[in-house]
């Protein structure tokens, strides 16, 4: 069962309905509100790779290596592959004594027009260091050297993706029925929506000074509200709600029409999913619920760009708009909403 989350209008008529599911969880994981079936299995993409680099912190790699909170950012980035981007990554790997031949997850042109449009003009083909995931790989990259690991880290069998399903369920609370294999090759364990709001939730109420699991969730977090420009960049729905939420919020896109959210100030963690895997939809419904919380003011020009965007042709003209649907997310929680939890 789906909950209708996004409509589409054009002029008087509602041209197309997009659905899903989607959750509010505390820091003890308790559902505050939900919308379908949250006990839904699904693929939750990069929306999760704060999970995934949990355990380059938690194992002492992060520390050992010294890496910097912007390189933590890159770890839990779907990156433009802009110049900001690239060049960490790629002094990330010569730190690392390697080169973009060690990264696994495929050539991909750069999502950032500038530098798409100079490499086609350079005649330049694809490269590794431009995937949106290359930041993450760097993390696996580290933690495979820290660990002496073998050279293949994707592998679901790999010590790094061992530890990487460990922190999964751990988080989640739940044992994951499966993955598939993620655009970057690395497995993507599954969980219900329920787990993925869980996870958020427990990354919510993590603190500075809790255990070694909690200290890296808290500083993942941060780090991705501190630099929400490496966590995705210029236009992208992240970095831009991340800056109209100044800080208080930590949003995770991924593929599919999934996202997430973490807000520590009111201990609360979001999870949706759009069936249909729309984005104009996820994004819209990820921002109606922000707003709902408080955490995001649906007047900002940055949110109205994915709350109720317009609908142009190509003449300019606008056609329609793009808006929660009637009855969702629901009244106001307020910004101010408290589960009765303090961590």
């Amino acid at each position: 069962m789906t909950q209708e989350m996004v409509e589409v209008w054009r002029g008087p008529v509602l041209e197309s309905r997009h659905a899903g599911f989607a959750v509010i969880c505390d820091a003890r994981g308790e559902v505050i509100e939900g919308w379908g079936d949250l006990d839904t299995a699904i693929l939750p993409r990069s929306s999760v790779k704060m999970i995934q680099a949990l355990p380059l912190v938690t194992s002492g790699a992060a520390d050992a290596k010294g890496l910097t909170e912007e390189q933590l950012a890159l770890s839990c980035a779907s990156h433009q592959g802009a110049s900001i981007h690239t060049t960490r990554v790629a002094a990330w790997l010569k730190d690392l004594g390697l080169t973009q031949d060690d990264l696994i997850c495929g050539p991909q042109e750069p999502w950032d027009i500038p530098t798409r449009d100079a490499q086609i003009k350079a005649d330049a083909g694809k490269c590794r260091i431009h995937n949106n995931c290359s930041g993450k790989h760097c993390g696996f990259l580290t933690l495979t050297q820290f660990l002496g690991a073998g050279p293949d880290y994707v592998d679901p069998d790999h010590p790094v993706q061992k530890t990487a399903l460990e922190a999964f369920e751990t988080v989640t609370g739940e044992t994951s029925p499966g993955f598939g294999i993620d655009g970057c090759s690395a497995p993507n364990f599954a969980t219900t929506v329920r787990g993925l709001g869980r996870a958020m939730g427990y990354f919510a109420g993590a603190r500075e000074g809790g255990d070694g699991m909690e200290r890296a969730a808290f500083r993942l977090a941060k780090a991705m509200r501190t630099h929400p420009d490496l966590v995705a960049g210029e236009g992208r729905a992240c970095t831009e709600l991340m800056r109209a939420a100044k800080g208080k919020v930590t949003i995770k896109t991924g593929a599919e029409g999934v996202f997430t959210a973490i807000l520590p100030e009111q201990k609360l963690g979001v999870a949706l999913k759009i069936s249909d895997g729309a984005t104009r939809a996820s994004e819209c419904a990820i921002a109606a619920i922000l707003v709902k919380l408080g955490a995001l003011d649906a007047n900002d020009p940055l949110v109205k760009k994915r709350l109720n965007p317009d609908v142009p042709n190509f003449a300019g003209i606008n056609t329609g708009e793009v808006k929660p649907a009637e009855g969702f997310p629901g009244p106001s929680l307020g910004p101010s909403f408290d589960p009765s939890f303090s961590g």
